[in-house]
């Protein structure tokens, strides 16, 4: 057993015990700080709350009486803390506090502390600063408010004076839109941590912003969290729910960290993605339980105009110990992908009841700088997914996602406008009660994806499975326990792969030019 110390401030502090577990521990172990008894945990990620600033702490790991391992570390110093009730903040639930806590983010100097005792505080959008530390105490709720007018707006686009270029602020699904301002936003920040034991809920609801959600079409519907041009964010602990559209939406950041989170929207909530990184770069995803009503993770580079403007992919994305639950996907590549994503790895996760484990989504019209490399997959338990793999190159996004020229298997001419994906790896996978299929890739013709690796993977399927669709795209029919199908690949490893239990043929393989099989 291994005991990492994951981060820390002045108050708080995040561990890993690595005992072989995926999300849970292999058995709960006792935990210690400075020798006294703090918590039992059957969670790999742990944090731990009440810490003193600028003071030294070991932690240790106990198996029983046995000692399983420690760390070592010291908190940050810390100058003052701002307690926003003496900023006017009330904490009943009924008082509009969003000027009272936003005061007090302003006001707070660099090594200093916002703090949001326990109550309910009702809010539309606080806006972050560089060098905040941000803490929601146990008992504290950020309960936004709900109406639109209540919300200032992010213009998609300002053109610059010279007319030569822009300043884009909005975003809606890969394009420059106008948006609600995040309920927890940031601005060109850098050097924020937002932690705790307090929930920021949203406070959507079918009465609100989830009823007729599509009628948002001159302003769209605001994020939980949404961090534009951000550096070294991190999110730690708390409970985020109930967003009106995607839940966490770091937007052209770099160095962002989400550790220790759940993430919960009802099954049936419309675009409640759990977290949407696009455009981004160095993202840790560690801890994370979601359990949301869209994509529990979605990496994005923006459609066609924002992926060719910026040629700015979201790359090196790192999802480790999480649980996803309930969603359409657990882990999402695209459909706004026109960047590219590179070097992504998802590894000791569990996904339970998703439609899909990995969903890529690409389509003909996404161009040449949508290229996806480097998706590793391994050490991963799935349970009731659908279709654990898909690669889909058929997408139907769009107003002309149902055209010939996106559907068609047919080649096309490759050109500017056709996507590519090289190298993925799935590895050390247990697929159990699974319904459609066991893996679903669908390359284009005139750009086959390039190479696939399935190593040690396992697939059984429900006694009892359901009918679905495996990939959202023309000519694909429902269908229960079919094996792997694979089209259009250059290459296909197949190493220790079994699959128990399909209905017809085990591998259904076209186009397929190099087969490798172990």
């Amino acid at each position: 057993m291994e005991i990492i110390h994951v981060m820390h401030t002045g108050r708080s502090a995040v561990i890993e015990i690595r005992d072989g577990g995926r999300y849970h521990t292999k058995k709960p172990y006792r935990v210690t700080v400075n020798g006294e008894e703090k918590l039992t945990s059957d969670k790999t990620i742990v944090s731990l709350y009440g810490l003193k600033p600028d003071t030294q702490y070991c932690v240790e790991v106990w198996d029983g009486m046995e000692k399983a391992g420690d760390t070592v570390f010291c908190t940050d110093p810390e100058f003052v803390t701002l307690d926003v009730k003496r900023f006017g903040a009330k904490g009943n639930g009924i008082q509009d506090d969003t000027h009272h806590i936003q005061a007090a983010i302003l006001a707070c100097p660099k090594n200093g502390r916002v703090l949001i005792p326990a109550g309910v505080y009702r809010i539309s959008s606080l806006f972050l600063k560089s060098h905040l530390r941000l803490e929601l105490e146990e008992g504290a709720e950020l309960k936004a408010f709900t109406e639109p007018e209540k919300f200032p707006v992010f213009p998609g686009w300002i053109e610059s004076y010279d007319e030569t270029d822009g300043y884009n602020l909005g975003s809606w699904e890969g394009n420059p839109l106008n948006m609600y301002t995040g309920i927890l936003c940031g601005i060109n920040v850098e050097d924020v941590v937002i932690y705790g034991q307090g929930t920021v809920n949203g406070n959507a609801s079918k009465e609100d912003w989830w009823k007729e959600h599509h009628r948002y079409k001159e302003v769209f519907r605001p994020r939980l969290f949404f961090a534009n041009h951000c550096k070294n964010i991190v999110m730690a602990g708390i409970k985020v729910c109930n967003s009106p559209s995607w839940t966490l939406h770091p937007y052209f950041s770099e160095d962002v960290k989400f550790i220790d989170l759940f993430v919960s929207n009802p099954a049936d909530s419309p675009n409640t993605d759990g977290c949407d990184p696009e455009s981004c770069k160095n993202v840790d995803i560690l801890g994370v339980h979601f359990s949301v009503g869209d994509d529990c993770i979605a990496v994005k580079s923006g459609k066609i105009y924002m992926g060719r403007k910026y040629k700015t992919p979201s790359r090196n994305i790192r999802i480790r110990q999480c649980l996803m639950e309930d969603g359409h996907g657990a882990v999402t590549l695209g459909s706004e992908m026109a960047g590219g994503i590179i070097d992504l790895t998802v590894e000791d996760c569990i996904f339970q009841r998703t439609d899909r484990g990995l969903r890529i989504k690409t389509r003909r019209g996404r161009g040449k700088d949508a290229i996806l490399d480097g998706i590793t997959f391994r050490n991963l338990d799935l349970d009731h997914v659908m279709t654990p793999l898909v690669v889909n190159s058929f997408y139907f996004c769009d107003p002309d996602g149902h055209t010939p020229y996106v559907q068609s298997r047919e080649t096309y001419p490759v050109d500017d406008r056709t996507p590519s994906i090289r190298r993925m790896v799935f590895e050390n996978m247990t697929c159990t009660n699974c319904h459609v299929a066991a893996a679903f890739f669908d390359g284009l013709p005139e750009k086959k994806i390039e190479e696939i690796v399935m190593r040690n993977i396992s697939v059984s399927y429900a006694a009892q499975p359901k009918e679905g669709v495996p990939a959202m795209s023309e000519t694909v029919p429902k269908s229960t326990r079919r094996g792997l199908f694979a089209r259009n690949v250059s290459r296909l490893t197949l190493e220790n792969v079994k699959i128990e239990g399909q209905t017809g043929e085990a591998y259904e393989l076209i186009g397929v030019d190099e087969l490798v099989r172990n």
